[in-house]
């Protein structure tokens, strides 16, 4: 009798997704592939980033900030685990200009530079463009940022606008080729945008006197825009894709619409996903209206978030942790310190030259914050404070009670924000997954792929290589 002979399982080759992360505070490479059945994260290279002072601009250095992506890049080659695709993800509002020849005006400006204040009055009034684009009144809405560069000529020479997403991908490609380049759920932050149509409004365009040509249809993610130039890194062929490229977006795609959540990091977002909600409540209570996956918007207010917590540890010197901090804010409420919440949201706080002294300024006339302990404490409660008004607002708004928060992202780990939180609003906590960001944009980029999805979960732990 002839036996059978063992055919043994065709293995596929491990497949490696890259998300790359960029934060205001700093950006960081994360691979990510299916093991098990389940999604494991690691991180290949972080860096710092922060806006530059020059003369009175604050601006991006975008070449750094390049240099830096492809340095993660050949990293993961250099591991053996070059990526298929690669999705950047950032936060909102900022961009760069781009002339005909493809080059970029310089200076690409944050969005934390004043330059915009003379044009918050502009017309038409607030309350029309809200109807139209469900944007929040903020300083740093790319409609004042644009309405700044037509002011100073910026806009003469512009061939096209390029969302920091768009321009690290068109660099990444050495160009698009003619394909759509500008993603929805970024440009949805622009207060340009059709919250009902979701495409560009172009009569508010026009009406602005904005050159229309500079507005490249939006597309909903994800989509390739390219390959990786050989160029920067010698044998990765990854395909460059556009996923939810703002960073809040792909984050929530983790989410159940169904959940009130936030978003926690340099900023707080604390929303739901809905349709547009255009009211007069939602306008007058500072609630936006940016884009979601599937059809939804992203319903939420912006926080100021843990960014006063990281600009009065670097004023400190560095010398404490975030956790040191915590733990002596923990001791100042032992003492019994009653504290009163200041409004976190003010422009004094945006881009200070200090942000310990703006917030002693705010005391003034009482007690003032002094020690480090004092002065985290008084963040973490004005925080927590602005959540429960945040929850009481959109409770009103949409009619809807809802029993719990689930808090993603980075600030998720931070215990003593949670326990205030929950204290400040009555609502059940839920936390993680911490590395939503990077999750969701991985899950995109994956989708896109039709290869393969994890079944068990996440990794909630990013393996630092």
């Amino acid at each position: 009798m002839v036996e059978e002979p063992v055919m043994k399982p065709v293995m596929k080759p491990q497949q490696y997704y890259l998300a790359v992360d960029m934060g205001a505070s700093g950006g960081r490479l994360i691979l990510g592939h299916v093991e098990d059945e389940k999604l494991i994260l690691e991180e290949v290279h972080r860096f710092a980033n922060a806006p530059l002072r020059k003369g009175d601009a604050l601006v991006w250095d975008v070449d750094r900030i390049f240099a830096e992506i492809v340095k993660g890049i050949k990293r993961c080659g250099e591991l053996g685990k070059s990526p298929a695709s690669i999705g950047i993800d950032t936060w909102g509002v900022d961009y760069v200009l781009v002339d005909k020849r493809g080059r970029p005006l310089e200076p690409a400006y944050s969005y934390r530079d004043s330059r915009t204040a003379p044009y918050l009055d502009t017309v038409p009034p607030f309350e029309e463009l809200y109807e139209v684009t469900g944007i929040a009144r903020q300083s740093f809405n790319t409609v004042y940022q644009l309405l700044a560069d037509k002011a100073a000529g910026r806009l003469e020479d512009a061939a096209a606008m390029f969302f920091l997403p768009e321009y690290f991908s068109y660099r990444l490609t050495g160009g698009f080729g003619g394909k759509t380049r500008s993603e929805y759920t970024e440009a949805s932050t622009s207060g340009l945008l059709d919250a009902r149509k979701r495409s560009w409004a172009f009569p508010l365009i026009e009406r602005l006197g904005l050159p229309a040509g500079i507005f490249d249809p939006p597309r909903e993610p994800p989509y390739a825009v390219g390959v990786l130039d050989k160029r920067l890194a010698p044998g990765c062929d990854a395909e460059i894709l556009m996923i939810a490229s703002h960073d809040t977006a792909s984050a929530v795609s983790l989410v159940d619409e169904r959940q009130l959540y936030i978003s926690s990091g340099t900023w707080s977002l604390l929303g739901i996903q809905s349709s547009p909600i255009l009211t007069e409540a939602a306008r007058d209570a500072g609630y936006t209206n940016e884009g979601a996956l599937n059809g939804r918007i992203r319903f939420l207010k912006n926080i100021m978030g843990l960014w006063m917590l990281q600009q009065t540890r670097h004023e400190l010197g560095d010398a404490y942790s975030f956790a040191e901090l915590e733990s002596l804010a923990r001791e100042t409420a032992a003492r019994n310190k009653t504290v009163r919440p200041i409004d976190v949201n003010l422009p004094r706080f945006l881009s200070p030259a200090s942000m310990i002294q703006e917030i002693k300024d705010e005391y003034r006339g009482g007690w003032t914050p002094e020690s480090p302990g004092e002065l985290a404490y008084c963040i973490y409660v004005s925080l927590a404070s602005s959540y429960k008004q945040a929850v009481e607002d959109l409770e009103n708004i949409t009619g809807v009670r809802y029993p719990a928060i689930s808090i993603i992202g980075g600030g998720s780990k931070d215990g003593y924000l949670n326990d205030l939180t929950a204290r400040y609003t009555g609502k059940e906590i839920r936390t993680g997954p911490s590395e939503a960001t990077a999750i969701g944009n991985i899950l995109l980029q994956m989708k896109h792929s039709g290869r393969e999805r994890p079944r068990r979960g996440f990794a909630e732990t990013v393996i630092k290589l």
